[in-house]
């Protein structure tokens, strides 16, 4: 089950000093929680369409989290950032990214 992160306090804490990564279609803010569990948070900007394009990024995103969270540390506030590009995107490609952009931020677990 995936934890939300809902208060803008902690989204901007995590803007602000959080370690980010980005790529063509994500940008990924991560920081300390210092609970047992991960949480996440989404962030689809009306740039990228109307309600329908963003509820189904939205969904998209929380899926790719929802498969991939047994590679992933635990302890981490960790917000998404959908870019553009992200709409048309497949979504083998969307996975690979977050998963590339978890690497580069050291939360992925080592694969054994």
């Amino acid at each position: 089950m995936l934890v939300s992160l809902k208060e803008n306090s902690a989204f901007r804490r995590l803007y602000h000093r959080g370690k980010t990564a980005g790529s063509r279609y994500l940008v990924i803010y991560c920081s300390r929680n210092r609970l047992g569990f991960n949480r996440y948070g989404m962030t689809v900007s009306t740039k990228l369409g109307h309600a329908v394009v963003r509820n189904r990024m939205r969904r998209r995103l929380r899926e790719i989290c929802r498969l991939n969270q047994q590679q992933l540390k635990q302890g981490y506030d960790i917000v998404i950032v959908a870019r553009s590009a992200a709409v048309e995107a497949p979504f083998a490609q969307l996975t690979d990214s977050f998963l590339n952009l978890m690497d580069k931020l050291s939360i992925r677990r080592a694969e054994a």
